[in-house]
């Protein structure tokens, strides 16, 4: 008998889950950790999205709010204005389906009316954002936003069971849920390593499961801590093993590379 295979469904857009995806970060802020500034005009914007699209990626997920350590946040308006000429035409040029970055359900109302298929929310996607994902089909990754109380892999896992709980009350499906265990979230160094080597500790069956450690300092501090654009083989050993141990999505700077690893390690998957 043909084993079923789990999906993540987002918008009109399905992905099964028996590879991995590479997600590609389109930051268009003046202050990310790694690469703000760059991106900020349009056609700039347009022309990166275009290049990790023949480089591989899967998705691509636009932010027009950085949330590195110690940001302050912006008002929603403001985030709006910086995405709202990028994400149709970036949805338009590639191809792809395009996740928005966002804690703020007025810009993620937004973002789906003009062309998004995914909203990404790193304070864990309350009950008010949950109201605007139920009225459209959009996936939702869910991030953990990090808390101290409690055994690490319990409370994370134990956070992602009640928001697939009230998901499913609004009638979202879990094949639209994505969690992400929010490495670099409210956490210390030993439970950043903890989650990337064991994120299969916290996968929810039936929904897939994105690990976010691109460039971020978990990948520098074991090594010296080099620049973040240094950073790249790190990154590839992170997700390499997150992968191995049951991540479904990456989301990554480097695509080009991301992709390649990934590959390597579908290949491994099928062999174990």
């Amino acid at each position: 008998m043909e084993q079923c295979v789990a999906v993540f469904r987002a918008g009109g857009y399905t992905f099964p889950l028996n590879r991995t995806y590479v997600m590609g970060i389109l930051n268009v802020t003046p202050d990310s950790f790694s690469d703000g500034g760059k991106y900020l005009s349009p056609e700039v914007a347009v022309k990166h999205a275009l290049e990790m699209a023949r480089e591989g990626a899967d998705l691509i997920d636009i932010g027009g709010q950085s949330t590195r350590p110690g940001y302050e946040a912006i008002p929603p308006r403001q985030e709006w204005d910086r995405i709202r000429e990028i994400l149709p035409a970036v949805v338009q040029e590639t191809g792809l389906p395009v996740s928005v970055d966002t804690f703020y359900p007025w810009v993620a109302q937004r973002a789906l009316e003009a062309g998004a298929s995914i909203i990404n929310d790193v304070s864990g996607f309350g009950d008010e954002m949950l109201q605007v994902a139920a009225s459209s089909q959009c996936g939702c990754i869910v991030m953990h936003p990090g808390s101290d109380e409690g055994e690490l892999f319990q409370r994370v896992k134990g956070f992602f069971l009640e928001r697939l709980r009230a998901a499913e009350e609004l009638g979202i499906s879990r094949e639209r849920l994505c969690f992400d265990p929010g490495v670099g979230f409210g956490k210390t160094m030993e439970e950043n390593l903890a989650l990337i080597a064991h994120a299969g500790r916290v996968k929810v069956e039936g929904c897939a499961l994105l690990m976010a450690a691109s460039r971020k300092r978990v990948t520098g501090a074991p090594c010296g801590n080099p620049p973040f654009e240094e950073r790249l083989a790190a990154t590839i050993a992170a997700h390499t093993v997150a992968v191995l141990d049951g991540a479904d999505m990456v989301r990554v700077h480097d695509v080009k590379e991301a992709v390649q690893a990934s590959r390597m390690a579908d290949a491994l998957m099928k062999i174990c």
